[in-house]
C-alpha cells in the first residue's frame, strides 16, 4: 500500500499537537467542504473526486518511512508521532455524490470526528475535490456545447502525470466518451482511443505512405489527420487509399468551421458521404459552441479542459463549522464560525436538499443549519453517508455518476446553458434553527 498521510500540509500536525496539549484535540469536531462562490460567472458546478478521496482516505496511514520523515525533520513530538502511528479516522462522512451538480455553500462534504483526526484531512481532501470538480465542471460545459457529439479527452501532455489520470477521470463523470490516457484506461475502466499524430506522417517520405502503413495496421475505419501538408490534397490521397469507408479525417489546425466545411464538401464529393470529421486544436466550450453549426462530428480537448477552461481550481474550502463544548462525548455541538471579511462562513452542522417546481425543474439549493429543511413530495436530499465509524460504505461506479451527471443537468433551468457571464442558475437558501 501507497500511504498518502504526506498529502497534507506542515500545519494540520503542528495545530495536532497544540490541541493536544491544549486538552482540546479529542473533541468532536465537524468540519465542512463548500464552496463560496462559483467561479466567476459559471452558473453551477460538477462534483468529482469523491472515488479518489474515498481512496486517499483509505490508504491515509502513518508507516515507518513517513514516521521516519516526521521524525528527522523534528515535525512534531514523539508523543504526537505515537498517535499518528495507529492512526486511523473512525468517525463519519457525508457528502454529495460524483457527478452531482453543486452551488455556492453547497457542502460538499461534512465530515465528524475528533479535531484531531478530522483536521489532518483537510489538505487531501481539498487537493482532491479542488481539481477535479474543476475539471468536471468545465467538461459539462463542454459536452453541454457539444449536445450529441462526442468529446474525446486528450490533455495528458498538458498536465502533471497524476493530475492528467485524474482529468480524464473527472471528464468522463461529466459526458466525455473516451481518453487517450492509457493509464486512466488500466485504473479506472474509460475507454482508450487514439491514432497517430504529425510525427508519425512526417517519419515517412510522402503522406501517402504514412496513411498506407497507418490503414494497413488500423484499418479503414480509422481516423488520419490530414493537416500536415495540404488538407485538400490529404484529404484526396486518405479518399483514394481507404474508399468511401474512411472511419474519419482529423483537423488540427486553422479555422475549424471554415475548414469543416471545405473537408465535408470535397469528402462527399468523393463519395465519402459517411466518413466522419473530428477536430483539435486547443478547443474551449466557447470553440464548440461556435462550432456548433459546422459539420463537425466529434471535439477532441487537451489543454483546456485539463486547466478547469481558465478555473484550475474551484476555491472549495474545509472548515470547522461546529465542536463540542468538552472533550465531553456527550457534549453539545456549538456552532462556530469565522467572520473575516470576505471569507466568512455559515457555522452549524449542515442538511442540503433541491428543491424543484411542479415540472420537476430545480428552483434552490436549501442548506439547513443544524435541521433538515423541508421539503415536498419531489424535493431531492443531497447528503449521502460515505464513510460510517471509520468505515467507507459509499459504493459508486463512473457508469453511475455519468448517469447523475446527466440527471442533474435536465433538471436545472434552461438559463443553465448560457456561455455569458451569469450568476448561479439557481439561489443557495438557508433555513437554521439557531436562534
Amino acid at each position: 500500500m501507497t500511504s498518502s498521510a504526506l498529502y497534507t500540509d506542515h500545519y494540520e500536525l503542528t495545530m495536532v499537537e497544540a490541541a493536544m496539549a491544549s486538552g482540546t484535540a479529542s473533541r468532536r469536531s465537524i468540519f465542512e467542504l463548500f464552496p463560496r462562490r462559483l467561479p466567476s460567472g459559471r452558473r453551477y458546478g460538477v462534483v468529482a473526486g469523491v472515488g479518489r478521496a474515498m481512496q486517499l482516505l483509505r490508504d491515509f496511514r502513518f508507516g515507518d518511512e513517513e514516521l521516519a520523515f516526521l521524525r528527522d525533520h523534528q515535525v512534531v513530538s514523539p508523543a504526537v508521532l505515537d498517535w499518528l502511528a495507529d492512526y486511523r479516522f473512525s468517525g463519519d462522512i457525508w457528502g454529495y455524490p460524483e457527478g452531482e451538480i453543486y452551488f455556492p455553500g453547497s457542502p460538499l462534504m461534512i465530515v465528524e470526528g475528533s479535531f484531531a483526526e478530522a483536521c489532518i484531512l483537510e489538505t487531501a481532501m481539498l487537493s482532491v475535490y479542488n481539481y477535479d470538480a474543476a475539471v468536471a465542471s468545465a467538461a459539462s460545459r463542454m459536452t453541454l456545447m457539444a449536445g450529441d457529439r462526442p468529446c474525446i479527452e486528450m490533455g495528458a501532455r498538458r498536465a502533471n502525470e497524476e493530475a492528467a489520470v485524474a482529468a480524464a477521470r473527472a471528464a468522463y463523470i461529466a459526458g466525455f466518451v473516451s481518453t487517450s490516457n492509457l493509464e486512466a484506461g488500466r485504473r479506472f475502466g474509460i475507454p482508450t482511443a487514439g491514432t497517430a499524430a504529425h510525427s508519425f506522417t512526417l517519419l515517412h517520405d510522402s503522406e501517402r505512405e504514412a496513411f498506407e502503413a497507418q490503414l494497413t495496421v488500423q484499418g479503414k475505419g480509422t481516423i488520419l489527420l490530414v493537416d500536415t501538408y495540404s488538407i485538400e490534397e490529404a484529404v484526396r490521397t486518405a479518399v483514394d487509399l481507404a474508399g468511401p469507408e474512411l472511419g474519419a479525417v482529423r483537423i488540427d489546425s486553422g479555422d475549424l468551421a471554415i475548414t469543416a466545411r471545405d473537408v465535408r464538401d470535397q469528402l462527399d464529393a468523393l463519395g465519402a458521404t459517411r466518413t466522419r470529421i473530428i477536430v483539435t486544436s486547443d478547443l474551449d466550450e466557447w470553440q464548440i459552441g461556435a462550432l456548433s453549426a459546422a459539420p463537425v462530428d466529434g471535439y477532441g480537448v487537451g489543454t483546456n479542459l485539463v486547466i478547469g477552461s481558465g478555473h484550475p481550481t474551484c476555491g472549495f474550502v474545509y472548515k470547522l463549522v461546529a465542536r463540542a463544548a468538552s472533550s465531553d462525548p456527550d457534549a453539545e455541538l456549538v456552532p462556530v464560525a469565522k467572520l473575516s471579511a470576505n471569507k466568512a462562513t455559515v457555522g452549524g452542522r449542515k442538511y442540503a436538499m433541491r428543491r424543484y417546481d411542479n415540472d420537476g425543474i430545480a428552483e434552490a439549493e436549501v442548506i439547513g443549519v443544524g435541521v433538515q429543511p423541508q421539503g415536498d413530495q419531489n424535493d431531492r436530499p443531497l447528503l449521502h453517508r460515505l464513510v460510517a465509524e471509520g468505515e467507507i460504505v459509499w459504493q459508486d461506479d463512473l457508469a453511475a455518476a455519468r448517469e447523475r451527471h446527466r440527471a442533474g443537468l435536465a433538471e436545472l433551468p434552461r438559463a443553465a446553458r448560457k456561455m455569458s457571464q451569469g450568476d448561479p442558475v439557481i439561489p443557495t437558501l438557508y433555513e437554521s434553527d439557531y436562534a
